[in-house]
């Protein structure tokens, strides 16, 4: 494990500005030659991003920051950090003192200040290590199962008989207590399980309804999961008595506990049939059970099976126009009223909450090069979000020593300043009762409804004009956001399939076997240009447009997509080195994104698009986009 040690203590402000990423140790390695691989890897990458940030962006003094490699010989080598700043120039070496060290750990008053905890010591330089370790990991046997049956009419893939009688035996063995820890199967994952097999018997097609091995696993366990399980899972996985074949009273009879559990018990009932429900009754139930309050990580409120069953089996149904709106707007007025800023023009950017995986993800950038020429943005998110739980634009701002703690007022100030002009709000500050469910859909596994809905957002209203731009990735979804978008209100709206379903489009040639559905760079969207003939959605004229945008017609060379592989200080390197003017792929598809949104949302001086790109450039070569990004890490510090 790697601890630093601060030979000269500097301001907290200070640290955290600039080097709180170092302050984390990295995951214990087996090997000691590995641990010095892994230690000298992330010190080169922290390198190279530090020299790609501007010396005036901060005014940190560091004698030195020590690391110690431990592993379990008594011998421990030291290798120390040191920050200089000479000659207007800032650089970060490393040296080898000839001595050995005996213990290192890092000054108490240090970590008391910090506030860090033994659990807060990780590689920030990975996505995935931004899961917090409070949470309770899911059962990876039962999670498997639920990728597959879990999802929609058709996507579906029955379970083999093996894999059936795995799974059931798991929960079995789950719900008599001979499962400890990370192999006990929780709550949420056996309401979501059952509620998938209930409403693949109840509604599915033939072809994706259980499978005879199922069927076979079922009929054995049945009867000994009918003496274990309690009533609120009975009731989920037979409703109606009338699936299990053994005349089953309790799902019948099963109301609830409370008030809260009877609405929601009487939801279910529709949901586990197929069916759909009316705009009041998914907003009363999801405003009677949010925020989730939990005790030893445990829900204390409503039961967690009831919720996940309601939660996956309203996506499994393919919801409604008007269920969506109602988990859009469901919690609209929980911190009052949106703040309004003070700008002509605001860009609401919805990237799916669990980030990239494998592809540069371009938002955070884009945001600074709009901001140069009066187009404000508003990028929101979370630090880290299941199922895939990549790369986010928290954990860049975190890692870059930003303040992602933000309330909308700050945001708003941040987008007012005119040298700044783009903010961030993290769903923990803006929307703490959805942030609460964040454990829970790690346990339902497949994306629940508000995968969809929380990237069409107003956390911050605006004077003048105001657009919202999302990403998609499965076909069918691209008509209900630009839905949600119509029913916000917006001057004008994009949808956008982008790399990984986020929205940064590719200057790459596109694929000679294209994959199911539309291709990645496909546009859909709309702009407001009237009121003449009023539209039956919310009374403006609306003019709507669908294109694939194809790179090498704006000038564009092709060029491969750079990886970065939940590798969140390499997408920050990609990012920066961008802003510097370093030409190549993420240059170029920072340039792209930036200018053909400016274009397809109408903003002002964006009508041709080689000049929406060519400001676009402009702003990345003048240095003014790397200036702004500079100056919302300092300023975001200063807000209060």
């Amino acid at each position: 494990m790697f601890h630093l040690v601060i030979s000269a203590k500097p301001t907290f402000n200070a640290l955290k500005a600039v080097f709180f990423p170092l302050l984390f140790s990295f995951a214990p390695k087996k090997k000691r030659g590995k641990e010095k691989t892994t230690a000298n890897k992330f010190i080169k990458e922290t390198q190279k991003m530090r020299a790609l940030l501007s010396p005036e962006s901060s005014s940190l003094y560091f004698t030195s920051i020590n690391i110690v490699f431990r592993d379990p010989n008594p011998c421990r080598s030291r290798t120390s950090l040191y920050f200089l700043k000479r000659d207007g120039c800032c650089r970060l070496i490393r040296r080898k003192p000839r001595s050995t060290a005996v213990k290192a750990v890092l000054d108490s008053a240090t970590i008391e200040e910090l506030g860090l905890k033994e659990s807060d010591m990780r590689n920030p330089a990975i996505s995935s290590t931004y899961r917090r370790s409070m949470l309770p990991k899911p059962n990876q046997t039962v999670l498997e199962a639920q990728a597959r049956i879990c999802t929609g009419p058709t996507q579906t893939r029955p379970l083999s008989e093996e894999q059936a009688f795995k799974v059931l035996d798991t929960i079995l063995r789950s719900v008599r207590g001979e499962l400890k820890d990370e192999e006990q199967v929780s709550k949420a994952q056996i309401g979501a399980f059952f509620a998938g097999m209930t409403i693949r018997a109840n509604s599915f097609p033939e072809e994706t309804q259980w499978s005879e091995g199922e069927r076979r696993a079922m009929n054995l366990f049945w009867p000994l999961l009918l003496r274990a399980l309690p009533p609120d899972v009975i009731f989920i996985a037979d409703p109606e008595g009338s699936i299990m074949g053994l005349g089953n009273s309790v799902g019948p009879q099963f109301i609830g506990n409370g008030t809260t559990e009877m609405r929601l018990v009487g939801a279910l009932r529709e949901i586990l049939a197929g069916g759909h429900l009316g705009y009041e009754e998914v907003q009363g139930v999801l405003k009677d059970v949010l925020p989730l309050k939990f005790e030893d990580g445990k829900s204390t409120g409503v039961s967690e099976s009831l919720l996940s069953a309601f939660l996956i089996g309203q996506r499994m149904n393919r919801e409604t126009d008007r269920e969506l709106k109602a988990y859009c707007l469901a919690f609209d007025d929980e911190l009052g009223p949106a703040p309004v800023a003070d700008v002509n023009s605001l860009t609401h950017y919805g990237e799916p909450y669990d980030g990239n995986t494998r592809f540069f993800r371009s938002t955070l950038f884009v945001a600074a090069v709009r901001s140069c020429y009066g187009e404000s943005s508003l990028l929101h998110g979370v630090e880290w979000m299941p199922p895939k739980g990549g790369v986010t634009e928290e954990q860049m701002l975190n890692f870059m020593g930003a303040n992602t703690n933000l309330s909308l007022h700050q945001a708003k100030k941040l987008i007012e300043d005119e040298e700044v002009g783009f903010a961030y709000l993290s769903q923990r500050e803006a929307r703490p009762s959805l942030y609460s469910l964040i454990g829970l859909r790690e346990h339902i596994k497949k994306r629940p409804p508000l995968a969809t809905t929380e990237k069409v957002q107003q956390f911050i209203r605006a004077k003048g004009k105001e657009s919202i731009v999302a990403g998609f990735y499965h076909e069918g979804y691209e008509e209900p956001l630009l839905m949600l978008m119509k029913r916000r209100g917006v001057h004008s709206g994009l949808v956008v399939k982008g790399e990984e379903g986020a929205l940064s489009m590719t200057t790459r040639l596109r694929s000679a076997s294209t994959s199911k559905g539309f291709p990645v760079n496909y546009c859909s969207g709309f702009c407001s240009v009237g009121t003449e003939t009023a539209c039956k959605e919310d009374g403006v004229s609306h003019q709507s447009f669908r294109l694939e945008v194809n790179a090498m017609d704006y000038g564009f060379e092709p060029t491969d997509t750079p990886r970065t592989d939940r590798s969140v200080s390499k997408n920050i390197e990609l990012g920066l080195a961008a802003l510097h003017g370093q030409k190549g792929p993420a240059y170029d598809r920072i340039v792209l994104n930036a200018g053909i949104v400016d274009h397809l949302l109408g903003c002002d001086g964006a009508e041709d698009v080689t000049i929406a790109l060519d400001r676009a450039r402009e702003a990345i070569d003048s240095g003014k986009a790397l200036k702004k990004l500079l100056n919302y890490i300092k300023v975001s510090h200063k807000l209060k």
